[in-house]
């Protein structure tokens, strides 16, 4: 019989609390389940979980019991209490939007932090807040309500050359997209350097101290999963655009990456330590909070700021490196960024923090690019300030459909024939980020007519995605 190994990961995994009790039921397993199999210890971890009070007096498994006990007991003298009324929030393009992000956004407006608060068009179920999930709270940073990729975004590069040279040069370009992107754990031999890794905080936040051989190893890099970098054809339709160019087609160059490893090793360190300094309600953990008072709290601030200026160079190399290649000169810029909190002043001039977890700022004058899908085009917009979205707007179209559905839903043939009709190449992807896993991008903007104008449009031609 191979020898039992059960890692303290696993057994997290169950619904234990990252505390002894763990560390107590892997001795108890190292010494009196060494014949039995794994599910089989698993599952007795499981049932102890469940109902504690059943094996108190047992004498090998009550020690785990008891301490699951003693910590319920001191997690319910500390648990903060949430409300049982959420407050009101605005919920845009509500009649699609599923009901586990209200259900989750429901539960963020009941922290007594939550002053105000917003849902997106594009929004669906997420870890803490939903994707599309605004919130404003009162000097307090919730770390999941942020998000793991922190700072992700958007930037778009409008060029000096007209569209036709998407068919003219068109091997050329996915050629150049090929040699000039990496994505997932593929990095570049040679990352260019860049001022944001000489930024202070490097050198005076601990935990930055040690995420610093990383950024400086993904830079210029794109994540996995619904992260890209694409050719395709802008069409500027407001003559009077913020970029005094003339309405009509550019190529454009337009990718979607954030802060890598070193935004999620953030994310993931201060949730944890939120998490161990805030307790609430198991329905409501993953919203734990950290006061920008504290050391700890002010840590997580600096790091996500920090985060967010990483995830911009990322994106200026991309933009760099394939501009240079191609020879072409950029006419206009528009970036824009979701996963992150700002500080900000309400309505009634109350100074607030804003989460935006899959939501893009839109205050009056501000402009965004808001993508569909890899078959469907994206807008270039301006915000309209409006106070009932807390100056917000959706990031994208958002997913109708799960990862996991999708690819056991969506067949290699149906993406196939789907591309060849809209003419795009795609380079990487796979079938979960296929374009009927998406909202239909249009009905979203539909639904915030009042929180944007659209300035353009861009139309992908030539995408590159994680293998």
């Amino acid at each position: 019989m191979a020898k039992l190994n059960i890692k303290g990961k696993e057994v997290k995994k169950l619904g234990y609390p990252d505390s002894t009790a763990v560390s107590i039921a892997l001795e108890v397993v190292r010494r009196h389940y060494k014949r039995s199999t794994k599910d089989e210890v698993l599952n007795i971890l499981k049932n102890i979980l469940n109902k504690p009070e059943d094996y108190t007096q047992d004498e090998v498994l009550g020690k785990i019991a008891k301490a699951l006990m003693e910590e319920q007991e001191l997690r319910d003298q500390k648990m903060i209490k949430i409300a049982d009324e959420a407050k009101e929030f605005r919920a845009f393009g509500a009649e699609n939007i599923e009901a586990g992000a209200f259900g989750q956004m429901e539960t963020a407006m009941k922290l007594p932090v939550a002053l105000a608060g917003a849902l997106m068009a594009d929004a669906h179920h997420g870890y803490g807040l939903p994707i599309g999930g605004v919130l404003a709270t009162e000097n307090t940073v919730i770390p999941y309500g942020v998000g793991m990729d922190i700072g992700c975004r958007m930037r778009l590069s409008i060029l000096d050359i007209k569209p036709s040279y998407l068919k003219s040069h068109h091997f050329k370009l996915k050629n150049e997209l090929k040699e000039n992107t990496r994505f997932g754990i593929k990095v570049f031999d040679d990352p260019m350097d860049d001022e944001v890794l000489d930024r202070e905080e490097f050198k005076t936040v601990p935990f930055i101290k040690r995420l610093k051989d990383k950024a400086w190893k993904q830079i210029g890099s794109s994540g996995s999963g619904n992260h890209f970098v694409e050719f395709g054809i802008v069409h500027l339709t407001d003559p009077d655009n913020e970029f005094d160019l003339p309405t009509g087609e550019y190529l454009g160059l337009l990718s979607h990456s954030g802060s890598r490893g070193f935004g999620a090793n953030i994310a993931q360190h201060y949730t944890k330590v939120a998490m161990e300094k805030c307790w609430l309600p198991k329905e409501a953990q993953h919203l734990a909070w950290l006061d920008l008072d504290s050391e700890e709290g002010m840590e997580y601030w600096l790091g996500m700021n920090l985060a967010g200026a990483y995830a911009s160079a990322c994106h200026r190399h991309i933009h760099k490196r394939l501009c240079k290649a191609i020879g072409e000169n950029v006419l206009a810029v528009v970036e824009n960024h979701h996963n992150f909190a700002w500080k900000e002043t309400l309505a009634d001039g109350t100074e607030v923090i804003v989460h935006r977890k899959g939501a893009t700022p839109a205050g009056k004058g501000v402009l965004g690019v808001i993508p569909g899908s890899m078959t469907a085009e994206g807008f270039i917009v301006r915000g309209k300030g409006n106070p009932i979205s807390l100056n917000s707007a959706s990031h994208g179209a958002g997913r109708q459909m799960s990862r996991t559905k999708a690819k056991n839903s969506i067949t290699p043939k149906e993406l196939k024939q789907l591309l060849a009709k809209k003419e795009v190449t795609l380079i990487g992807g796979g079938l979960d980020e296929a374009p009927m896993a998406y909202k239909d991008i249009h009905k979203v903007m539909a639904c915030q007519t009042d929180l944007v104008d659209v300035v353009g449009t861009f139309t992908p031609k030539i995408v590159r995605m994680d293998s």
